[in-house]
């Protein structure tokens, strides 16, 4: 994709949720080598333990796998069995792509609705980790729901739909404009 400045009207947000999200791999990555580190010297250094370590790298991994998995898609990273597309032309391609991409789709609305409907269940629940840290910092606790945890499931279910949704439309735009190889096919990798 283009980058900011070059991008055209509707591939301008695109192109800020590909920086948001590389921008949110990032930092999280960051805060879980963070607080690991800080971990191991509390442990290893000081001979005490951040009790809340564990709990936050946790949450802060599941939120990562579920943002980043519909980039993964794109980006081809995701493992597949690519034998029968591969011999495929590339109309019978999309036409399998295509095909494929409704049981996904409904499987992921199941997940999406069903993530969110287990996340508002367990709305009351707080983070004990936040908590803890707040308590240590500003004296109270924040009482976070476990909710924004839990949605996670639901979101990124949501954003994997869109970006096979966005697949097949883009391969079907390249294969309209006789472009077949404008648009990869998913398993291979990017540069």
């Amino acid at each position: 994709m283009a980058s900011t400045t070059e991008a055209t009207g509707w591939q301008r947000p695109i192109v800020w949720y590909e920086a948001l999200m590389r921008f949110l791999a990032g930092m999280s990555m960051i805060m879980i080598v963070i607080i690991i580190t800080a971990q191991v010297l509390a442990r290893y250094i000081f001979g005490t333990s951040l009790i809340w370590a564990e709990e936050l790298c946790r949450y802060i991994l599941i939120w990562q796998t579920f943002l980043l998995i519909g980039m993964a898609y794109s980006r081809g990273e995701l493992v597949a069995v690519d034998i029968v597309p591969n011999l495929l032309t590339p109309r019978l391609r999309l036409a399998l792509k295509a095909v494929m991409a409704v049981p996904i789709l409904v499987f992921l609305w199941l997940i999406m609705v069903s993530g969110y409907d287990y996340s508002t269940r367990f709305g009351r629940q707080i983070i004990p980790a936040i908590d803890f840290i707040s308590v240590s910092l500003i004296g109270r606790p924040v009482g976070v729901s476990i909710f924004w945890v839990y949605v996670s499931v639901a979101i990124g279910s949501g954003l994997l739909g869109l970006h096979i949704i966005g697949s097949v439309i883009a391969d079907f735009r390249a294969l309209v404009k006789g472009n077949h190889e404008a648009t990869p096919h998913p398993t291979i990798p990017q540069a």
